[in-house]
């Protein structure tokens, strides 16, 4: 008698299914770039992420033609994929396009509602909290999370989508400079609250001067000319 076919169980409600393996592996590679544990320069083959994730490599292929469309590595035919590092032209556009959207957002924040107010302070609580913990990571992505409500507030959806599209190059380049700089974790903490405490006090000129200081200063530690 034939065996039977196997028969995959069903899931159960309220269960969700498990993301498709090229989605796994897309996550496994972007996370890793994202907090550099795939440094720039970083040579990445497709068994060994195959193995690292437990797929076959087809999805591996998959996940990395998705990842140089999004300029975080380079393709090289039956070598592997190249982690690209940080360019200086690149730090410089960031910089450029943030200082240009948060000023703006910066005095829109200006009469902060209660709703904004309470949420910067919740947001600036966590990031110590990250902070003394030493997750380098996750204090980077409350410190963008932080400098997005205010954008998001500014209630312009474009400039909005925008600043979005920055997200992974201003996560990597803040963990790239907690690493090298680690002062500069308190330091973003303390500006954090200066800016909280312009918006809250009403200053539209101060808050946006605040924003300037804070965000030009990345630029330079990133690039290492801080002196």
């Amino acid at each position: 008698m034939p065996a039977a076919p196997s028969v995959s169980p069903p899931t159960r409600r309220g269960e969700s299914k498990p993301p498709p393996a090229a989605e796994r592996v897309y996550t496994h590679i972007k996370e890793a770039v994202l907090d550099r544990r795939y440094e720039g320069g970083t040579l990445l083959t497709e068994g060994d992420l195959a193995e690292a994730v437990g797929v076959s490599r087809t999805p591996v292929r998959e996940a990395l033609l998705r990842l140089e469309v999004e300029g975080l590595i380079k393709l090289y035919p039956k070598k592997g994929a190249l982690v690209l590092a940080v360019s200086a032209q690149e730090i410089s556009d960031v910089v450029e396009t943030r200082l240009l959207v948060e000023e703006f957002a910066a005095r829109k924040a200006v009469p902060a509602s209660a709703q904004l107010i309470a949420r910067l302070e919740q947001l600036l609580e966590e990031q110590r909290e990250l902070a003394e913990a030493g997750d380098l990571a996750a204090v980077s992505v409350k410190d963008r999370c932080f400098h997005a409500e205010i954008v998001k507030n500014a209630g312009n959806e474009i400039l909005s989508r925008l600043y979005d599209q920055l997200r992974d190059r201003q996560l990597r380049m803040g963990v790239a400079v907690m690493e090298a700089h680690p002062g500069r974790i308190a330091a973003n903490i303390t500006e954090h609250g200066e800016l909280l405490d312009a918006i809250r006090a009403g200053d539209a000129d101060e808050a946006a001067q605040v924003v300037r200081r804070h965000v030009s200063r990345v630029k330079v530690l990133v690039r290492g000319d801080d002196r």
